[in-house]
């Protein structure tokens, strides 16, 4: 895995690899950081007092659209530097990203309506999880086409439509679920306090069981989808560099654990994002270089060096300043929910 690129030279080389990392941490930030508002969605309805559903909800008020913005840098920079996979990726995912668009859109309603509403509040709360568990569902079946792979000739898709709907996304769609809301229930833990944090507690736990069911099952099958992804992990000596990373899994899979029997408050939730990263680093070895599996990597989907230039000057700029926003917003809203708030509504 490690001699591709090599008829590249120079900046044709260096700027798709730079590239392929930037958006590699907008993708992850977005994982990390919407996941967990995502779900606290997906726990929503399972809080039956409606105190617990304000507090949840107002956790990530403040936030959750600030979230979002990292789906729009990975989305733009893809199209921006990677157009020919962008143009092979949409129309193979066009049925679940908009499934996940129109998921998205059902939530963002849900918070400003939920709190001005009285009778309807209801239909609101659904709207918030069920919106929460679609768009989670359809960014899991995202991943697990993406890891199956793309029917390509030359520099277009040849699959079909559905080629995206298998079992195997259909589990990873499950296991996005269970870590989400492991996200969400950690979340929680540190945000809140009370009855409802102990009960967050009781959620993060049920919801490790089945992120770490999920993994085990997704990384059994892997090997059965006949791409050679298991010869990056067995082969020699890739075995002893990339050994450590499910044994460091697995510790903190334990680690989250322990941290949430332990009474700890903000650990859990760390040692959640660890985890989600870990996953992510297991899939850059897994896939690596290629940005359309199973046949067209980093280099053959760059554009031309010129417009990736001119592209790195911009992202340069927005993604210091969206980091930086993202910052200052967690640090403005740093502490936990009080316990007697209403929904009454926020402020932006």
């Amino acid at each position: 895995m490690f001699g591709f690129g090599m008829e590249y030279e120079g900046a044709a080389f260096w700027l798709p690899v730079i590239w392929a990392g930037l958006l590699g941490i907008a993708v992850a930030m977005y994982v990390v950081i919407d996941g967990f508002d995502l779900g606290v969605g997906i726990l929503f309805t399972a809080a039956e007092r409606g105190n617990w559903r304000d507090r949840m909800m107002m956790s990530v008020a403040p936030i959750w659209d600030g979230n979002e913005t990292w789906l729009i840098l990975g989305g733009g920079g893809l199209f921006a530097v990677f157009s020919v996979a962008y143009a092979i990726l949409l129309p193979a995912l066009y049925l679940p990203l908009l499934l996940m668009l129109i998921a998205l859109i059902f939530r963002g309603v849900a918070f400003e309506f939920r709190f001005k509403a009285d009778k309807s509040q209801i239909i609101w709360d659904y709207a918030f999880h069920y919106g929460s568990l679609a768009a989670t569902f359809a960014q899991g079946i995202v991943l697990g086409a993406f890891v199956q792979g793309f029917k390509i000739e030359g520099r277009g898709f040849t699959g079909g439509t559905l080629d995206w709907l298998t079992p195997f996304s259909l589990m990873t769609g499950i296991g996005l679920v269970c870590g989400y809301g492991l996200l969400g229930a950690t979340w929680c833990v540190m945000k809140t306090s009370g009855e409802l944090e102990v009960w967050a507690r009781r959620k993060s736990i049920q919801f490790l069981a089945g992120t770490m069911v999920s993994m085990a099952i997704v990384s059994a099958w892997v090997p059965f989808l006949g791409l050679e992804i298991e010869r990056r992990w067995l082969s020699w000596p890739n075995i002893a560099y990339f050994a450590p990373v499910p044994l460091v899994t697995a510790f903190v899979c334990w680690r989250i654990y322990r941290s949430i029997k332990d009474g700890a408050e903000v650990m859990p939730f760390l040692l959640s994002i660890a985890l989600f990263l870990l996953g992510f680093l297991g899939l850059t070895i897994s896939l690596f270089p290629y940005i359309v599996p199973p046949a067209m990597t980093i280099w053959q989907a760059a554009n031309a060096v010129s417009a990736l230039q001119f592209a790195l000057v911009g992202y340069a700029v927005i993604m210091p300043l969206t980091l930086a926003y993202t910052a200052y917003a967690y640090w403005v809203f740093r502490g936990k929910v009080a316990e007697d708030i209403t929904g009454g509504g926020y402020g932006h």
